[in-house]
């Protein structure tokens, strides 16, 4: 299992924990993201991507934004729940 898969796997996990639906997806082409949704309100979802191309290597926005360093799974799942919350919640 390669580097970033890991990475992806453990934000995945936080955000389980957040109670947001989140899992790692592999494209045919290899490249993989957590595609995350809040339960509560599905139309609110987001795929995260993670690049190491220097370091520190760093979570990313769907919209090709830098998110969070990725040696820091908690503070980048806390950031993507806080965009995903509903209004309500």
């Amino acid at each position: 299992m390669d580097d970033s898969f890991q990475h992806l796997e453990r934000l995945a996990d936080e955000l389980d924990a957040r109670g947001l639906l989140a899992r790692v997806v592999r494209t045919q082409s290899g490249r993989a993201f957590v595609r995350v949704i809040n339960p509560n309100a599905t139309s609110l979802a987001e795929n995260v991507t993670y690049r190491a191309q220097a370091a520190p290597a760093y979570f990313w926005w769907s919209w090709g934004e830098r998110m969070h360093t990725a040696d820091d799974p908690a503070g980048a799942a806390t950031k993507v729940a806080r965009v995903l919350a509903a209004v309500s919640e």
